[in-house]
């Protein structure tokens, strides 16, 4: 299982130059393919996991259709258990937010987000390929700052943002629209770059 900083903050090496697998101590992850989208959508359109996604779609040819049209694709990993796809990842990386005048000092942030199977919830694999991307992010794509959301309901989601060390900075008052819930509250939670550092050392 691959950890801690291997590049100095600052330092961008794009997805590409990364050597796909990465693998932790159970899974490996990689690169989503349109070979894996029907996998995808089998897990994403279960009830118990599309209830907390954000779209529900109706039909396949409708999720390949969007997920192509949205440009997921490069900002979807999946995960592999013995050769099994039993969920995928989410990673967006963007600039962060700055004045005019000093973006050039600003750096990258990212938003990550995982998908699980249920028949493979309860054994740590989300908390452990969430962990990989994170680090992904922080020592390989230089990012300064990694942040996720989820509905506040969402309580398996929660619990594996704070096993990764990530704090919440944000909660909203009924400011999310569920589908089936009406008005729910809405959370986001980050980590910074030496605070996840500081937690892959050790410190």
């Amino acid at each position: 299982m691959t950890a801690g900083p291997r590049h100095r903050q600052g330092d961008r090496v794009t997805l590409d130059e990364i050597t796909w697998p990465v693998r932790t101590a159970r899974l490996g992850i990689r690169p989503a393919t349109a070979s894996d989208l029907s996998a995808i959508f089998a897990i994403r359109t279960l009830p118990e996991v599309g209830r907390w996604l954000p779209e529900l779609p109706a039909s396949y040819d409708e999720f390949a259709l969007r997920f192509g049209r949205l440009e997921m694709m490069p900002k979807t990993f999946v995960i592999d258990l013995d050769g099994v796809l039993i969920g995928d990842l989410y990673l967006h990386v963007l600039d962060a937010w700055s004045q005019v005048e000093v973006a050039d000092r600003a750096g990258r942030e990212a938003e990550i987000g995982w998908c699980l199977s249920p028949a493979h919830q309860g054994h740590g694999y989300a908390t452990e390929a969430a962990g990989e991307l994170m680090r992904l992010a922080f020592a390989d794509l230089g990012v300064r700052r990694v942040t996720a959301a989820a509905f506040a309901d969402n309580l398996p989601s929660l619990r594996i943002m704070e096993r990764l060390g990530m704090r919440q900075e944000s909660h909203g008052i009924k400011d999310s629209l569920h589908r089936d819930l009406g008005w729910v509250d809405g959370t986001t939670y980050a980590i910074r770059v030496d605070e996840w550092e500081a937690r892959a050392t050790g410190g």
